[in-house]
């Protein structure tokens, strides 16, 4: 991708234009880390790069954005700029096409702020930016109260950032931020999604949890979870302390790598506790009867309130449904057993179960029950094709309806105990029952 950027930068500059990398790709290469992608400013107006490139999409020429196409790939080219009010909280009500230091200032923070000159191999740096990057800081560039009321998603944006990068937030910026956090409900849920999913998708995702916690992010977007503060728990099960700091936890014993599906599963998992709290006095302790199923249903309004894909949701929520299910798999008979490690996320639900188990009591004889019967079952599909089929069983002259499901039922039944294990003896075994 880089070398098909910097024949881009080549070709402005050829053609006596000004361009540069700008923004992210310029922090990460500083970073040693390899860019995703490579966005590129330039003095050229949009008609001018339009014409200087075979494959162009104006993406927002008002805002003097062009995407050039090249060898498959997409770059976007953006002509310096100064931005004129923020009206809406996101986008200026006009802007005005200028030089590189003027573009430069109306960046979000510092690190972001930097260009780069692929060709004559040069960082251009009109905010301070390298000294941040550097002292691992993230800075808001110039006033950081008005570089959020610009775009409030850059609240948001300022906790990833420090949480990916692992950099403090510097001291105006942090207050600034903390000020206008109820304004991020003028962000749309997608954008705020995309944030949230970025940040907990990132192996330091334990300090984007407490950096949410912290500015009060986390009570503005999903004020379930900050709900589960002092939500006390049998200490008999949860040495570890109220719902919020068992989740904490958990979040913190994730590997490195998770889907969108498990880490969200891990946050959403217990926050039916609050709702379904209560003390038994005869038996002396705390209960949550039906915390799964509740919170299940909060998951699903909650993931829906920022704009999940469906299948998203129902990984997630099914997770959450599940999480309790766990604590019976030792009495299972083996083939509801087998249909219940036979669903599509059963891995991220094996996970899930683990660390919920490892923040709190610490006890793993169901989950490692579980591998051994992974082991165990590996030599044949968990769930294998049926000995019996519908259209078998009308043949036989049975009639369609709820008799002949409860029958295909019991016969897979019996062919995942093992005791039918061939097409002939399953039609013995159903030839031998009273219609």
């Amino acid at each position: 991708m880089e070398p098909v950027a910097r024949a881009i930068v080549e070709r402005l500059q050829q053609k006596g234009f000004t361009a540069f990398y700008a923004g992210g790709c310029v922090r990460d290469m500083l970073l040693g880390v390899a860019p995703v992608d490579y966005d590129i400013a330039t003095s050229a107006r949009p008609e001018e790069v339009q014409t200087l490139f075979q494959r162009t999409v104006s993406v927002g020429a008002h805002f003097g954005v062009v995407c050039v196409l090249e060898d498959g790939m997409e770059f976007q080219v953006a002509t310096f700029r100064a931005d004129g009010l923020y009206i809406d909280g996101r986008h200026p009500d006009s802007v005005i096409f200028s030089s590189p230091e003027q573009d430069a200032q109306r960046r979000d923070f510092t690190v972001n702020g930097m260009f780069y000159d692929p060709i004559r191999q040069e960082t251009i740096d009109f905010v301070n930016g390298r000294a941040d990057l550097e002292a691992k800081l993230l800075r808001a560039i110039g006033n950081p109260a008005h570089r959020f009321s610009e775009d409030r998603l850059r609240m948001l944006r300022a906790v990833r950032l420090a949480t990916t990068l692992g950099f403090e937030i510097e001291g105006e910026t942090w207050q600034a931020l903390l000020l206008q956090v109820s304004e991020i409900h003028s962000v749309s849920p997608e954008r705020i999604r995309e944030e949230w999913v970025r940040l907990f998708l990132s192996a330091n995702r334990l300090k984007g949890f407490d950096l949410l916690d912290a500015s009060g992010l986390m009570q503005e977007i999903i004020p379930e979870i900050s709900a589960l503060k002092g939500c006390e728990q049998p200490p008999q099960f949860h040495p570890e302390g109220d719902v919020f700091v068992h989740t904490r936890i958990m979040i913190e014993l994730l590997p490195p790598e998770v889907s969108v599906s498990l880490v969200f599963s891990v946050l959403l998992h217990d926050i039916g506790k609050p709702a379904t709290f209560c003390y038994h006095e005869k038996e002396n302790r705390i209960r949550f009867s039906g915390h799964d199923k509740v919170g299940a249903k909060m998951t699903e309004g909650i993931m829906e309130r920022l704009r999940f894909s469906r299948a998203e949701i129902e990984a997630t929520v099914e997770a959450v449904d599940q999480h309790m299910v766990f604590k019976d798999v030792q009495k299972m008979r083996v083939s509801r057993l087998r249909r219940f490690m036979s669903r599509p996320h059963f891995a991220d639900e094996m996970i899930l179960h683990q660390v919920d188990c490892a923040s709190s009591h610490g006890l793993l004889d169901n989950y490692e029950f579980l591998i051994q019967k992974q082991v165990e079952f590996s030599n044949e599909p968990l769930i294998p094709p049926p000995l019996v089929t519908g259209r078998d069983l009308l043949a036989l002259g049975w009639k369609s309806g709820p008799a002949l499901g409860k029958i295909l039922e019991a016969v897979q039944n019996r062919q995942l105990e093992g005791t039918l294990v061939s097409r002939e003896e399953a039609f013995n075994w159903i030839s031998s029952l009273d219609r």
